[in-house]
């Protein structure tokens, strides 16, 4: 296969996060910082540490990701971002209470000095946070150009080759496509307007993408999920992908639908329940913003049961999410599930899986890969949604006219076969 003409990952690339000092991000920052001065491993990423079969099998040929895909090096990573607070990422990764001390402490020297700059905030969209150190302007249209400038300072002051903007912010309330979103001038105009139909990430949105800086969505937020974004995409010439980073309970449902569907096993109903004590768990106590993660989290099963064609199997499921703040928790984030399944005859069986995982422990390397893999698809000329980058996310993106995958498997193979691709080697057809 020809390879495709990548350029070169040399210089620096900037790496700005809309909610800098939240645990997801705070843990993403230290853990990168950690593992390039040799303190930790990058456990949980695949560009760090995931092999890739080239060639025939009898070749033996399985480098790692790293050693043959052309990647950004870690060392040449700057942090920056925006938060509605104050405090540097190191108060802000003590205050989050996901690592230990002495994990932060290990990189002090550089989290103090990730400051972030005033967020766009809008309390409408995030009613259970109060935000203190945000921006100030007349239309939203005039928010998106103090971003637009954040930016420009910032690729600047760092002396950056290339930047990338990824959301780590809270989710924000549902909001249904509207007319405003369906196309970019009208998109414009209602920024213009100070539409009620504008939510802040789709500012950071817009401004990153009007500076030709690409874009990824890691919240269930609508953001870049529409075509007035997909219209600017196109004219910039820049990547985006999301929406709302796989990590705990939904990741276990993108491997055990397979699992009930190849089998031809039936599903009576799926109930699950989660306890979360972060200020996600906070954010989602609200209705409005549990609303945008519920559609989230909905969408996987029916599109790999595909009930329309097993109509005897998946016709009649019962699917219901429930997300509970519990703080005492924190970021240990417990996802239950009962999984109500049949077999031969009708017989009823049960599936009850009890995860209790780190949910910012797990979002941290997803965090990692996407802005080195978003980076890469800049650098290949690739641009609008980056479908085969859905592995790391709850709501994979498409356009109108193609169905989203959820299998966890069909996606990673997605994955590695752009890499070969890429790199100019045949694909496979199956997981290596």
């Amino acid at each position: 296969m020809e390879k495709i003409q990548v350029k070169d990952a040399g210089g620096k690339l900037g790496v700005l996060v809309v909610g800098v000092g939240g645990a997801v991000a705070s843990t993403f920052i230290v853990g990168t910082l950690a593992v390039r001065k040799g303190l930790s491993k990058p456990i949980g990423s695949i560009t760090q540490l995931a092999t890739m079969r080239l060639g025939k099998r009898n070749e033996n040929r399985f480098p790692k990701i790293k050693d043959v895909v052309p990647l950004a090096d870690l060392n040449d990573i700057v942090f920056g971002g925006w938060d509605i607070f104050e405090d540097n990422v190191y108060d802000a990764a003590k205050h989050a209470e996901v690592l230990e001390t002495k994990d932060i402490d290990g990189v002090k020297g550089e989290l103090v000095q990730i400051k972030p700059m005033k967020a766009v905030f809008d309390q409408n969209f995030v009613k259970r946070l109060h935000g203190t150190w945000v921006k100030e302007g007349k239309t939203k249209w005039d928010l998106a150009e103090q971003v637009k400038e954040d930016i420009r300072n910032f690729k600047s002051q760092n002396n950056c080759d290339r930047l990338v903007v990824i959301w780590c912010g809270s989710t924000e309330v549902f909001l249904p496509l509207g007319e405003e979103h369906k196309d970019l001038a009208k998109l414009e105009q209602a920024m213009k307007d100070n539409s009620d139909q504008i939510a802040p990430s789709m500012i950071y949105a817009y401004a990153a993408i009007s500076e030709g800086v690409p874009y990824i969505n890691g919240a269930p937020n609508l953001t870049v999920d529409m075509p007035a974004i997909w219209q600017l995409c196109e004219q910039k010439n820049v990547p985006i992908c999301g929406k709302d980073f796989k990590t705990g309970q939904t990741m276990l449902k993108t491997v055990l639908s397979p699992m009930i569907k190849t089998r031809m096993l039936g599903l009576n109903g799926w109930f699950s329940t989660n306890i979360l004590g972060n200020r996600d768990g906070e954010v989602l106590d609200d209705p409005g913003s549990f609303k945008t993660k519920e559609e989230s989290k909905l969408s996987v099963i029916d599109n790999i049961l595909q009930p329309d064609l097993y109509p005897e199997l998946y016709g009649n499921v019962y699917h219901k999410v429930r997300i509970n703040y519990y703080p005492p928790r924190k970021d240990n984030k417990e996802g239950w599930d009962n999984i109500d399944i049949f077999g031969w005859m009708g017989y009823p069986m049960q599936l009850k899986v009890d995860f209790l995982c780190r949910d910012s422990i797990l979002a941290a390397p997803l965090c990692l890969d996407l802005v080195l893999f978003t980076d890469l698809a800049q650098r290949c000329g690739f641009s609008g949604i980056q479908t085969w980058l859905s592995f790391y996310f709850k709501s994979p993106m498409t356009d109108y006219e193609t169905v989203a995958e959820h299998d966890l498997f069909i996606q990673y193979i997605k994955l590695k076969n752009t890499l070969r691709q890429i790199i100019g080697e045949e694909t496979v057809d199956f997981i290596d």
